[in-house]
């Protein structure tokens, strides 16, 4: 793969972030995108922008605030509380945002010449999100080539891995303190461990510290 280009989706968040090194590692050229959905916190794009800099990454911004119109949710809406009830999809899901984020990728990997997709998406800890499932990113990889007559491979290194597992890759890949020092992850806008009570904290120090505690001890693959 050395030899071929990738464009990675990009929110400067910790699996993206683990994702884009995975893709230095593995792929000659690396781009990466970031979609401006108008989200609460636009500190977001900046980290995003600061870290494909530091990295030495192409990076493309892309507007994409109808998605804020069409589909209310609690990560662009102040007046919508951060929920998780059981049954019930978090208020954190977005209609369509990944169906739309790796079609908007596409066409630009297309027009940049590449054939690989990177994203972040994982059905391990993905808090029941739809669009974050095996089935539906295989769906669209075959769409998406149908619908260009070009063949794309979308990779999702994390879709098996849990957070504790995503840090050991992060860590294999010489990042750890890097995605854990740079990453903005936190529903509430709090760079590196973040407030330490959203969902997505607890979810991201769970896993750090279970992958820590397991380093520590020597003991086997998490």
């Amino acid at each position: 793969m050395k030899n071929e280009k990738a464009v990675v989706v990009f929110s400067g968040g910790q699996d993206s972030t683990t994702c884009l090194f995975w893709a230095l590692k593995n792929f000659k050229e690396v781009e990466a995108v970031t979609f401006n959905y108008n989200q609460r916190h636009k500190l977001e794009i900046d980290v995003a922008t600061s870290i494909a800099k530091e990295l030495g990454v192409k990076h493309t911004v892309l507007d994409m605030s109808l998605l804020n119109q069409l589909a209310p949710n609690a990560l662009t809406r102040d007046d919508i509380d951060i929920e998780e009830k059981d049954g019930e999809l978090p208020t954190t899901f977005v209609d369509g945002r990944n169906l739309l984020f790796l079609s908007f990728a596409a066409v630009l990997a297309k027009q940049s010449g590449a054939r690989h997709i990177i994203t972040g998406v994982c059905e391990t800890d993905f808090s029941g999100y739809p669009d974050c499932r095996d089935v539906f990113v295989k769906s669209l990889n075959v769409t998406l080539n149908l619908a260009m007559d070009y063949q794309f491979v979308i990779h999702t290194p994390l879709m098996w891995l849990n957070k504790a597992e995503t840090w050991k890759l992060a860590d294999e890949l010489g990042a750890l303190d890097f995605v854990r020092e740079n990453t903005l992850t936190c529903y509430n806008g709090i760079i590196a461990d973040g407030c330490g009570t959203c969902p997505a904290c607890l979810l991201r120090k769970k896993g750090l510290e279970e992958y820590l505690t397991i380093r520590t001890e020597g003991g086997e693959h998490v």
